[in-house]
């Protein structure tokens, strides 16, 4: 990681405005930046949507092959649900004024088998502070069998990664949850990154590990206990969850970041960016499918991606209102402000931007880094 990496200190009119603009927004409609009842409703279906079926397996009231599967494809669109709203929301503290109640409402990611911890340093430090930056932004940085940035090293296999990237998106949450929490929470103590948020690692470790071993128990010790079924039956149901939500989680978020009209901004040989923080997340940023109303509800507003970068301490039920003031501002000060009227524009979008990442770049970025 890249730890020189600097904003321009120039053009902070336009985020001092847009901010004070904002607040008046909350301030003269006396509305809180925080979750609302609609947001405590939705909290509440999202947890439901997910463990209501798992309570309906173990109960063994649905004996049915077919009818256990459709249920673990539920559970799969429940926790889909908790992290791009509850967990999302929570974990960046704009759920409550009250850390306590962030916390708890944060945790919901360690219920259904992930870490908290390790999400709020990729997601917030990482990913929201370094936006489609090579090499510090883990969602682009180097993935395999996938290419998601322009320096990223070139593979043959790349060039049919517009095809096979959809395969590979479904299995998110499953690697994630089994593989790389541990690598993850590994590196980030390797890199300084845990003393940084001034955590203690041993609690971490204590953490992840007494969650997983919970999260595990009651998803697969439980069901083998009550019901007659085999450690292959349970198997397969814990990956088709896991598939329906690693996929929904990412073609909400790929279309965001990875997508035409996007940029990758390359820090000089000083680190330094062009623009500051405010100003980089519009070039590097686009919203999608805004007048659907059901759609943005269920992904938690994260189709609002602008406003979720611009402020990610205000609750998502709010972005609706405060994209008009956003577009405006920006127009207003000549910054971009990114968006495709329908999901299925971003998704096609995101899709033409892996076919020209997985083209063999005339001069590999290694080579072109050597010549410069």
């Amino acid at each position: 990681m890249n730890k020189s990496i600097k904003f321009a200190r120039t053009q902070a009119e336009y985020f001092t405005t847009l901010s004070q603009r904002v607040n008046a927004y909350f301030t003269s409609n006396d509305i809180q930046k925080t979750a609302n009842a609609e947001m405590v409703i939705k909290s509440i279906f999202m947890l439901a949507l997910y463990m209501t079926p798992y309570f309906i397996m173990i109960s063994g009231v649905v004996t049915a092959g077919w009818a256990l599967l459709a249920l673990c494809v539920v559970m799969g669109l429940g926790k889909a649900g908790i992290g791009l709203s509850i967990m999302h929301d929570a974990n960046h503290g704009s759920y409550s004024t009250k850390p306590w109640i962030n916390n708890i409402m944060g945790a919901t990611l360690n219920l259904v088998g992930g870490h908290s911890f390790n999400w709020k340093v990729q997601h917030n430090v990482l990913h929201h502070t370094y936006t489609n930056i090579h090499d510090v932004d883990e969602d682009i940085s180097p993935r395999g069998v996938l290419r998601m940035s322009p320096e990223s090293d070139w593979k043959p296999i790349h060039r049919f990664q517009h095809f096979y990237a959809w395969f590979f998106y479904g299995l998110l949450t499953f690697v994630w949850i089994l593989f790389k929490d541990y690598n993850r929470l590994n590196r980030y103590q390797r890199d300084g990154l845990v003393k940084k948020q001034k955590a203690s690692i041993k609690q971490e470790w204590a953490v992840l590990i007494l969650t997983k071993v919970i999260y595990l128990g009651y998803i697969f010790a439980i069901p083998m206990w009550l019901l007659p079924v085999s450690f292959l039956q349970v198997f397969l149901g814990f990956f088709v969850m896991h598939y329906v939500a690693g996929f929904i989680l990412a073609i909400i978020f790929q279309p965001a970041h990875v997508v035409e009209g996007t940029e990758y901004p390359v820090p000089d040989e000083n680190g330094n960016l062009e623009n500051n923080w405010a100003i980089h997340q519009m070039h590097t940023t686009t919203n999608f499918g805004h007048r659907h109303k059901a759609f943005s509800w269920y992904v938690g507003g994260l189709n609002f991606q602008v406003e979720h970068h611009l402020f990610p301490n205000i609750c998502h039920v709010h972005y609706r209102k405060i994209a008009p003031i956003v577009e405006s501002t920006s127009k207003e000060f000549g910054v971009p402000y990114k968006s495709k009227d329908t999901f299925m524009q971003a998704i096609v979008a995101h899709a033409r931007l892996l076919k020209a990442l997985g083209k063999k770049p005339l001069v590999l970025p290694q080579l072109a880094r050597v010549a410069a």
